[in-house]
C-alpha cells in the first residue's frame, strides 16, 4: 500500500467509545450512560474461589475509546482497587485505543504526603499504579489535595462538586448578610472560598489538630459566625466525627442554624449516627459514593454528579475544552 492508499485508509477509521462500569457505583454509571444516552457495554467482573479478581471485556473493544467508571469506597476499598487495575490490563491487551479511569472518589487520597516518619503516601502509589496498568487518563472528583494531580504523568480532569452546592444553596435564598461558609481546616480554605464567592457570602475558616486518625480537635474559629447561617464545606465525610467537633465548637462559640456540605458522604462506622444526633439542619452530599438506602435519613440530602461526568466523558473524547465546564472564574 502506497502512501495515498494509507492516508485514504485512514478516513475510514471511525472513532469508537465504550463505557463500562466497576461494581462500586453502578446506579451513577448508568445515569452517567443514560446522560449520554448510550448502553453500559459488556464488563465481567467475578471472582475466584480464593478471592482473586477476574476480568474480561465481552465484546471487542479494539481501536476504541474506553472510559470505566469507579469510585473506589466502601468496605471492599481493595478490591475495587484492583477491578480497576485489571480492568485496565484487560482492555490494554485488548488493543484498546485509549483508556481513561473515571474516579468520582478516588481512594486513598488522604495520604498525600508524610506527616510522621515512616508513613507511606498512598496517593502517589496509586498514581504509580494505576500508570503502569495502563491507565492513559483520569477523572476525578475533589481531590483530597490539588497537588495529587502532580503524582501523575498522564492527564488529569479534575472536576469539582462546588457549582453544584453552589446552586443548591443559592435556590434556598438566604439572607447572604446573615450568611457565612465555613472551611473545616485551613487546608479547605481555597474551596470554601469559592463557594462564599458563588453564595456571596462571608468566609470563616476553622483551626483544628488531629492527635490520630478519625479525630480532630477544634481551636478556634476565624471568621465571624455569631448568630449567622453557616454553611461547613468539605471533601469528604467519613466517621463524622471531625465534622461533629466543627459543629459543636460553632455552637459554642454563638452560630445559628448550621448546614454541611462534603462532595464524598462515606459515612464509615457511626457516621449517619452522629450525623442524625448532631445540630444541623442538613447534610448535602453527592452520588459519588453510593449510600446505602437504610442510610438516607431525612437530615442527608444527595445531588447527583452525573450531568458533571457525562459532559466531561463527552468533551475528552470530542476532543475539546473540560475547563470550560467550570467558565474563566474558577480557580481551582
Amino acid at each position: 500500500m502506497n502512501l495515498t492508499q494509507d492516508l485514504n485508509a485512514a478516513t475510514w477509521m471511525v472513532k469508537k467509545f465504550k463505557l463500562y462500569s466497576g461494581t462500586s457505583n453502578p446506579e451513577l454509571s448508568q445515569k452517567i450512560a443514560d446522560d449520554l444516552e448510550v448502553e453500559l457495554s459488556g464488563l465481567r467482573i467475578e471472582k475466584f474461589a480464593n478471592g482473586e479478581i477476574y476480568c474480561r471485556y465481552d465484546e471487542s473493544v479494539r481501536g476504541a475509546d474506553v472510559f470505566f467508571v469507579q469510585s473506589i469506597c466502601g468496605p471492599n476499598v481493595n478490591d475495587l482497587v484492583l477491578e480497576t487495575f485489571i480492568a485496565a490490563d484487560a482492555a490494554k491487551r485488548a488493543s484498546c485505543r485509549t483508556f481513561t479511569a473515571v474516579i468520582p472518589h478516588f481512594g486513598y487520597a488522604r495520604q498525600d504526603r508524610k506527616a510522621a516518619p515512616r508513613e507511606p503516601i498512598t496517593a502517589r502509589l496509586m498514581a504509580n499504579l494505576l500508570e503502569t496498568s495502563g491507565v492513559d487518563r483520569v477523572v476525578a472528583l475533589d481531590l483530597h489535595q490539588n497537588t495529587i494531580q502532580g503524582f501523575f504523568d498522564v492527564p488529569v480532569n479534575h472536576l469539582t462538586a462546588l457549582p453544584l452546592f453552589g446552586q443548591y444553596f443559592n435556590d434556598k435564598h438566604f439572607d447572604t448578610d446573615n450568611l457565612v461558609v465555613v472551611s473545616p481546616d485551613v487546608g479547605r480554605a481555597k474551596a470554601a472560598k469559592e463557594l462564599s464567592d458563588m453564595l456571596e457570602c462571608s468566609l470563616a475558616i476553622a483551626h483544628k489538630g488531629r492527635p490520630g486518625h478519625n479525630q480532630a480537635e477544634v481551636t478556634g474559629i476565624i471568621g465571624d459566625i455569631k448568630d449567622k447561617t453557616c454553611v461547613i464545606n468539605d471533601d469528604m465525610i467519613d466517621t463524622a466525627g471531625t465534622l461533629c467537633a466543627s459543629i459543636r465548637e460553632l455552637k459554642r462559640l454563638g452560630a445559628g442554624d448550621i448546614y454541611v456540605c462534603a462532595t464524598h458522604g462515606l459515612f464509615s462506622g457511626d457516621g449517619i449516627a452522629r450525623i442524625q444526633e448532631a445540630p444541623i439542619e442538613e447534610c448535602v452530599v453527592t452520588d459519588a459514593v453510593p449510600i446505602k438506602p437504610e442510610d438516607l435519613i431525612e437530615k442527608i440530602t444527595v445531588l447527583s454528579v452525573s450531568d458533571e461526568f457525562s459532559d466531561c466523558i463527552q468533551r475528552i473524547y470530542n476532543e475539546t475544552s473540560v475547563s470550560d465546564m467550570f467558565g474563566a472564574d474558577m480557580n481551582l
